[in-house]
């Protein structure tokens, strides 16, 4: 007999959007099933399995474990991005300050 698993959003949705109030971060909230929440990640996703499960092979769980966690260091310090004025993730929130958001002009100029 199969049986339907019983989701656990539903147990920890008031767990983790305590530690983000904690840690002060803001969650993204789209109406159900709005294609826009997920167009960043999807598109980040897609990347990550093209440059590394499409290229690599992994003996273990542990090393492609690893390699995931070098690939999004790499991704964050060192990979420029055009829509931020092609500079890495990190370097692009330096520039912040405190929760300043720089002018379109500044990020093209840069």
């Amino acid at each position: 007999m199969l049986r339907r698993f019983i989701e656990p959003s539903e147990y920890t949705a008031g767990t983790f959007r305590a530690a983000c109030d904690r840690m002060g971060i803001t969650q993204s909230m789209g109406r159900a099933g709005s294609a826009l929440d997920n167009a960043v990640i999807e598109s980040w996703h897609s990347t990550l399995e093209f440059e590394l499960r499409g290229l690599e092979r992994f003996a273990t769980k542990a090393r492609a474990r690893a390699r995931v966690a070098a690939w999004i260091d790499e991704y964050n310090r060192d990979r420029k991005h055009s829509s931020i004025g092609m500079r890495s993730p990190i370097d692009y929130e330096l520039t912040l300050g405190d929760g300043d958001q720089p002018h379109a002009e500044e990020e093209v100029a840069a």
